[in-house]
């Protein structure tokens, strides 16, 4: 099709997009991108509706879709933005430089779910073609809006290909994502299997990684803690309540107003309850601790509507807090319970979230991340393309670095 064959709307709120049409587009992205339910348009609107991202907070929604007819071709979820808090891809020194030159940086664009460091597709579309005419549609509404930039953040495969092809820069980033491949066939056999069990996955690491993990393990149940699990529906009313307190603990201890309201965990509970896994530790039967998880759904049928998939395969981890201190419990709710959880359902990926070393030492290995950017400006996207080519460098670097410290066993190590 003729790039005229396609119209532009510019939408001022999630819930101005159906939420069908919405769904289904995203079901026909990859595999990964098409389960992924932080680009589910319920997800979206409780961001929106909730008042958790919002104007008032500084997340002001203009969704771009792309039209052929009646069809929706494409769409992509724009936020402007007027700080860089809540994105995890840290940009804050450019906008040090605008300001250190008189110029302004905010308000920006950014592309990508609200609060949420988990790669997916940003540029729903139906094919290839309208992937890059959307990706272009979103720079030349930029320019025309005088913005200083687009960000697209955590981007799928795809995207990056379009946006490549689009002529933005690439800069990536380090996550740590587990596998459910047993090692000991090499993935190079064509023959991988997921582990039996939370021992066979033990075995698979190096005797001190293994040690440790038993240790810290026994820490908790030497404290008398015991940890009980809940997906879905079977989430009760009183789990919520419990969870949200531990997540806003969590972030008060840390000096921060949570991010996500009550009632954002409310739509969630109401909306898309089979995306979300609770684990709750307890202590003479009274919770202390929570951990909440993010699992995939299977894909939208025609009407949009998603279900649980047992086995499809990806689990996030997201939120956790406690109301003791136990040594360990971090590691045992967030790390240890959903990993068991996923060897015990045949899940085959867990993603640990934002930054975080330590996590190697529990099997989630390092895997690069890509976002996408725009700067308006050319002498100052000539400095930036410089810095993201020494940056991508030590990226490089850093890659290799966690590579040598592979936890698991050398003569069982992934080909």
């Amino acid at each position: 099709m003729a790039e005229n064959d396609y119209v532009i709307r510019v939408l001022d709120a999630p819930g101005q997009v159906d939420g069908a049409a919405w769904n289904t587009l995203l079901a026909l992205q990859d595999p990964d991108g098409g389960l992924n339910p932080f680009m589910r348009h319920e997800y979206l609107c409780a961001m929106h509706d909730s008042g958790s991202a919002t104007p008032t907070t500084g997340w002001t929604p203009r969704f771009i879709t792309l039209w052929h007819g009646d069809e929706l071709a494409g769409a992509s979820a724009l936020y402007l933005k007027d700080h860089s808090y809540g994105e995890y891809v840290f940009d804050h020194a450019w906008a040090n430089a605008y300001h250190q030159h008189g110029l302004s940086y905010y308000p920006k664009a950014l592309v990508a779910p609200p609060f949420t460091p988990v790669p997916g597709p940003r540029l729903l579309a139906r094919d290839s073609a309208a992937r890059l005419l959307l990706v272009k549609a979103l720079v030349a509404w930029c320019g025309e809006e005088g913005l200083s930039s687009l960000h697209l953040l955590f981007t799928s495969d795809a995207d990056v290909v379009a946006c490549e092809e689009a002529g933005l820069m690439l800069r990536h980033n380090v996550q740590f994502h587990w596998t459910n491949i047993s090692t000991e066939i090499p993935v190079s056999s064509g023959n991988p299997r997921s582990f039996r069990d939370f021992d066979d996955f033990l075995m698979s690491l190096s005797q001190d990684k293994r040690k440790k993990i038993r240790q810290e393990r026994r820490k908790v149940l030497d404290a008398s803690v015991r940890f009980r699990w809940s997906l879905g529906k079977n989430i009760t009313s009183a789990d919520w309540d419990f969870f949200y307190s531990c997540y806003e603990r969590t972030y008060y201890e840390h000096g921060n107003a949570p991010y996500l309201s009550r009632d954002f965990f409310q739509r969630m509970q109401e909306d898309m309850p089979e995306n979300w896994l609770l684990f709750v530790g307890e202590r003479n039967s009274i919770p202390i601790a929570t951990s909440l998880i993010a699992v995939s759904a299977s894909r939208a049928g025609a009407a949009g509507q998603f279900g649980t998939e047992s086995g499809a395969g990806i689990a996030y981890g997201r939120y956790w807090g406690a109301t003791e201190r136990v040594d360990c419990l971090h590691f045992e709710a967030c790390y240890y319970q959903p990993l068991q959880w996923c060897i015990n359902h045949g899940y085959q990926r867990f993603e640990g979230g934002a930054q975080g070393e330590h996590k190697m030492a529990r099997a989630l290995l390092p895997v690069k991340t890509t976002s996408a950017h725009w700067l308006a400006h050319p002498a100052f996207a000539d400095a930036v393309e410089r810095f993201l080519e020494r940056e991508g460098e030590g990226i490089e670097g850093y890659m290799e670095e966690l590579e040598r410290r592979n936890p698991f066993r050398q003569a069982l190590k992934p080909a």
